[in-house]
């Protein structure tokens, strides 16, 4: 409610306004992404990898989409983020805690926001750099190393940020759902639940 930080309408085409919505939607998207990253108890410095894939994404759509505020924070929060990365690579100390995350991906959220207005395709940016690949790197986690697993899940969202400019909007849809799907029916089996 304040800065006009608040979804109420989305761009199908035409709008859609959300009326009494459009505080519940919201709250859903900061919450949902500023807790994203917060799953694990000991944070893992590699894990800023995709944040900043998600970022680089966001910044890429806002270049090509016209929004000037978007653009400057995503490529303003990347820097950050790759800064952080490289000192405590050369100082030997990672402090990536839940306070770093937790604002990294209010940010993620606030361009969420910011875009989903102009087009609703953004939604792929958080859900195939964030969602896909943490739910990728709970899966496989306990079969590989960290590093292995982090390095497998930046790499999907790598693959499926590149996929999102290549792929018409009607096709990723098509893939989110049969994603979700699988995963619900994983879910089911003791042997591949993670939730």
């Amino acid at each position: 409610m304040v800065g006009k930080l608040e979804v109420s309408h989305i761009n199908l085409g035409n709008y859609i306004e959300l009326g009494y919505l459009t505080i519940p939607f919201t709250l859903l998207f900061l919450v949902g992404f500023t807790n994203v990253m917060n799953i694990e108890k000991a944070q893992n410095p590699s894990i800023l990898l995709l944040p900043f894939v998600s970022l680089v994404c966001f910044s890429m759509s806002a270049f090509i989409i016209g929004n000037s505020f978007v653009l400057i924070t995503g490529i303003c929060a990347s820097l950050t983020i790759m800064f952080i990365r490289l000192y405590g690579y050369f100082s030997g100390k990672a402090f990536v805690g839940r306070t770093l995350t937790t604002s990294i991906c209010f940010v993620i959220a606030v361009l969420s926001i910011s875009l989903i207005k102009m087009s609703i395709i953004t939604i792929y940016i958080p859900i195939f750099t964030l969602a896909l690949p943490f739910t990728l790197y709970f899966f496989i986690k306990d079969k590989f190393t960290s590093i292995q697993s982090i390095a497998v899940s930046t790499l999907t969202a790598i693959l499926f940020g590149v996929l999102m400019f290549m792929v018409p909007s009607h096709i990723m849809w098509y893939l989110v759902v049969g994603l979700s799907i699988i995963l619900v029916i994983t879910q089911f089996s003791r042997k591949y639940s993670f939730i």
